[in-house]
């Protein structure tokens, strides 16, 4: 059955016209094209989800907010690690110089707390590298579902302009039977098998990156309501 529809297929494409046949090669660069990105992209959540549970139980199990920047833990750049660093950099500078080297050193009795404005820039802050992290999230999705849309609709463009070229030739021959047409209506449908072929499996991979990220995107959104509310907490007033 399989060698059948592969024959099908080759046949089909060795038969069809210049067009037929340039819109099948589109079709399959750029399938390959998808299934690149796609991969890749995989491979990047899968590292990102590992990351952000590890920096979430580091951070959360600290004996206070800044614990874990303080110890000099290396920047990994991963979404989480953004969103902690650029959170606390951005707290660290809003306080006095000699406040912030005191808990830069861990000296106990530093009395710090923050204005609700200094604490509305740190939130805004984190909402803002937050966002940012999430486009860098979804990157790549747009072109997976590109290729999705584009390929059968290319696959459709192919099929009707070999459609059209068959009518042609049976008027040109001025007489039609199923042995003249049935050929060139078979080597034109080969654009939109080809089509549905890249689409159908693009459609899957694009609906699990797509669910993939959405959860990591609500794990970061979780992590960094998180993060503020500790901070509000820890920095209204505590001795450190």
């Amino acid at each position: 059955m399989t060698e059948f529809f592969a024959n099908s297929l080759m046949k089909g494409f060795i038969d069809s016209s210049l067009m037929g046949k340039g819109i099948v090669i589109v079709q399959i660069l750029a399938s390959m094209f998808m299934f690149a990105i796609g991969i890749g992209k995989w491979m990047g959540l899968s590292f990102i989800s590992q990351a952000a549970r590890r920096v979430t139980r580091d951070v959360m199990s600290g004996r206070d907010v800044l614990e874990y920047y303080l110890a000099r833990h290396p920047n990994g750049h991963t979404p989480l690690e953004n969103i902690y660093w650029a959170t606390c950099e951005r707290l660290l500078r809003l306080l006095a110089p000699d406040v912030r080297s005191l808990l830069q050193e861990r000296q106990p009795g530093v009395e710090v707390a923050l204005t609700a404005h200094e604490m509305g820039l740190v939130k805004a802050l984190s909402e803002h590298v937050l966002d940012e992290e999430e486009i860098r999230v979804e990157h790549g999705m747009g072109a997976i579902a590109t290729v999705v849309a584009l390929a059968p609709m290319l696959g459709l463009l192919g099929t009707v302009w070999g459609v059209l070229d068959a009518f042609a030739d049976m008027g040109a021959a001025g007489s039609a039977t199923i042995a003249t047409m049935a050929p060139a209506i078979s080597s034109a449908l080969v654009t939109t098998v080809v089509g549905l072929l890249v689409a159908i499996p693009g459609v899957m991979l694009h609906t699990h990156l797509n669910s993939k990220a959405r959860g990591l995107m609500s794990d970061m959104e979780g992590f960094t309501d998180d993060l503020i509310g500790r901070i509000a907490l820890e920095f209204q007033g505590r001795n450190y």
